[in-house]
């Protein structure tokens, strides 16, 4: 009879998945972050700037998505146990009451630049500017040029002739190039906890969907606004942002149709009145002089006189702009020869 022999397990193991579990369960939000390459330093650094708002707890591998698995069964939680599909490189397990957007957004900003390493994937096109290095000749030059940096001697410096890309984006960064990179003081990569997946209420965010280019979604919100806005406007539907605008244009419209029909109320009689005297004397111009009255005649000539002035400002507007036009074609032919 063959029996089975149970595989030891050391305690520690176990008591460092008990205290995952704990973790894992403590709060609604849980995420995966990467730490292998932020340095200790640095990390400390960044421990210090969150520990109010976040725990974060580094753990093997293996024993976080064992945690996870046990959390999700005693949770009933299936979802919260994908997040095990997200542990690689040097995983740690965060919680925090924050919502995964806020989240994502402190981390990134607590990043730090830092200089490349050799063997590392370029996170973006690398440059190096031209300029003086503040280093005097010696072999470094030679280094400059073996990476293909122009570089050469002036006033007992080392220089760098032209802006040159090194490397772009998703290259491999060569030791050698690294080396001559971090000697110029270039700091490509910002390091710090990078998020490989978050859970909340059910939902897996990866950092995809939790990278939020601000800017454009208010644009993208004000536009959207707009649109609805005028959209409402144009079909009367009675939105209280729309309300006040409607009954404006309600009350624009009514006037004007009161006006041309001659329904006298508080707010047209004087339009009424100023239209009717201006057909009157529309017509009193078209009959002769001897037929008019003095008053008549005075309300003709001021008419009139208004009407010269406004044909004489429109007649100087346009002068001006002919010549603007002229000055603006001989400025033209001045540039062509």
């Amino acid at each position: 009879m063959e029996t089975k022999v149970k595989a030891h397990v050391a305690p520690w193991k176990i008591e460092e998945v008990k205290t995952l579990k704990g973790l894992i369960k403590s709060k609604p939000v849980v995420a995966i972050v990467d730490m292998m390459d932020v340095p200790a330093p640095q990390l400390q650094e960044i421990r210090d700037k969150i520990r109010d708002k976040v725990k974060l707890r580094m753990s093997r591998n293996t024993l976080i998505k064992r945690a996870l698995k046990e959390a999700s069964e005693e949770l009933n939680n299936p979802k919260l146990a994908e997040l095990a599909n997200y542990v690689e490189r040097g995983a740690a397990i965060l919680v925090t009451d924050m919502n995964p957007f806020k989240l994502y957004k402190m981390l990134e900003e607590n990043k730090s630049p830092a200089p490349v390493k050799g063997g590392q994937i370029a996170p973006c096109d690398i440059k190096v500017e031209k300029g003086s290095t503040g280093m005097p000749p010696g072999p470094f030059l030679g280094e400059l040029k073996s990476v293909g940096i122009p570089a050469a001697i002036e006033k007992g410096k080392i220089v760098i002739k032209e802006d040159k890309v090194v490397v772009k984006k998703g290259e491999v960064v060569s030791p050698k190039l690294a080396a001559v990179l971090d000697r110029l003081g270039i700091k490509p990569i910002k390091v710090g906890l990078n998020i490989l997946a978050v859970y909340e209420d059910g939902i897996i965010y990866t950092p995809d969907v939790l990278k939020v280019d601000e800017e454009k979604l208010l644009a993208d919100i004000q536009t959207a606004y707009q649109n609805a806005f005028n959209l409402a406007f144009n079909i009367a539907y009675p939105a209280r942002e729309v309300l006040p605008y409607l009954i404006q244009k309600a009350f624009i419209n009514a006037k004007a149709l009161a006006i041309e029909t001659a329904f006298i109320t508080k707010e047209t009689a004087g339009d009424i009145l100023a239209k009717a005297q201006a057909q009157a004397l529309a017509l009193a111009s078209k009959l002769p002089e001897d037929a008019l009255d003095e008053d008549i005649k005075s309300k003709l000539s001021e008419v009139e006189t208004t009407a010269s002035s406004t044909v004489e400002e429109k007649k100087e507007e346009e002068k001006k702009e002919e010549e603007k036009k002229e000055d603006s074609g001989v400025a033209g032919l001045a540039l062509l020869f």
